[in-house]
């Protein structure tokens, strides 16, 4: 596998993000080289190689091609010339599956250090670091559900430092039943990337977008730094918009699901049982016998409604609303029927 990433961490194969998070900052605080100055070859080396196994080791993508190919994987698959993007950002491609064109080039130590902290030397006069020009993000490593703040407080960036491209955003359109039920949609983009003498070569890689129940239009998902990158521009941020196709028999109303049921008059008057089929394909049927539905009637059935994405076990509400169909005339009989069954 050549490099042991795991190794170089100190952590299992199993570790999660809170774990690599910690194992970076203690290793990443003890091998800075502005703390090792009497040691300073050792230490650039270790921090190096600290900072490597950081950027493969929480990245679902590297750490999938890493755990698959090794170290030879990431870094000794050039894509073909002709995948190269737009020049305002990548180029995206929906796709369905097959293998990953990916191309890994190890980001600076001091910037995956920046992110991290803050600032690229924490130390004070230990060293006198440089400042690395990075502007801090509260959401850096994922949504909101895994913040990560500065231990030194937020960084402001230096105005000659490099600045961050503005992010690409992308429309994102999902099914009901895919937000209902949860789902992963694939997205190959093609992007051009800049190795350490500055020159650009087209990469494709293929992002894995999860989709979880309950996820609202507007929900975002970020993916950090997949734009082209350009000499002395941090790559844009790629940004994913869920959107909700329109269905046929179901809307939403926030955590609720709404249908009509086109009824005539005497189902109206005599009871009625709606059928239906839920967004996961079951059959449901709603009796209506003890109540006349009236125009304006609606029928809430209780935990049949929409996932709740903070908690998927509960669920909004389905209800069930009614047109109903009055007859255009009634003859003379029927009029004289209706009177005597409703005046009774």
């Amino acid at each position: 596998m050549g490099v042991d990433y795991y190794s170089i961490l100190k952590v299992d194969k199993n570790a999660n993000d809170d774990e690599l998070k910690k194992a970076y900052r203690k290793l990443a605080m003890k091998w800075h080289p502005d703390k090792n100055p009497n040691n300073k070859i050792e230490a650039e080396a270790k921090f190096k190689q600290i900072s490597e196994a950081y950027e493969v080791l929480s990245d679902p993508q590297k750490k999938a091609i890493y755990d698959q190919y090794g170290e030879e994987g990431l870094k000794g698959q050039v894509p073909p010339p002709d995948a190269a993007g737009g020049p305002n950002g990548p180029t995206f491609f929906q796709t369905g599956g097959g293998p990953n064109v990916f191309q890994f080039n190890p980001r600076n130590a001091n910037d995956i250090f920046a992110e991290f902290f803050g600032s690229s030397s924490p130390f004070g006069g230990m060293g006198g670091g440089t400042r690395s020009g990075f502007r801090f993000s509260n959401s850096m490593f994922g949504d909101d559900d895994n913040m990560m703040f500065s231990s030194f407080g937020d960084s402001q960036p230096m105005s000659s430092g490099p600045r961050k491209a503005p992010p690409i955003e992308r429309t994102l359109p999902c099914s009901l039943e895919e937000l209902y039920k949860g789902t992963s949609k694939k997205m190959k983009i093609s992007r051009e990337i800049a190795d350490a003498s500055g020159k650009t070569m087209p990469v494709e890689e293929i992002l894995t977008i999860d989709i979880k129940p309950g996820w609202k239009k507007g929900t975002k998902i970020t993916f950090q730094e997949k734009g082209n990158e350009q000499p002395n521009v941090i790559a844009s941020d790629l940004v994913f918009i869920i959107d909700e196709k329109p269905h046929s028999a179901y809307t939403r109303e926030g955590n609720d699901l709404v249908v009509t049921k086109k009824i005539s008059l005497a189902e109206a008057l005599t009871g009625y049982t709606v059928q239906l089929t839920t967004l996961d394909g079951r059959k449901l049927s709603v009796p209506i016998v003890n109540n006349v539905i009236h125009p304006g009637y609606e029928e809430v059935v209780l935990g049949e409604g929409m996932p709740i994405s903070k908690d998927p076990r509960r669920r909004g509400n389905l209800r069930i609303k009614f047109d109903i169909k009055f007859p255009t005339r009634l003859t003379a009989e029927q009029k004289s029927g209706i009177k005597k069954l409703l005046s009774s």
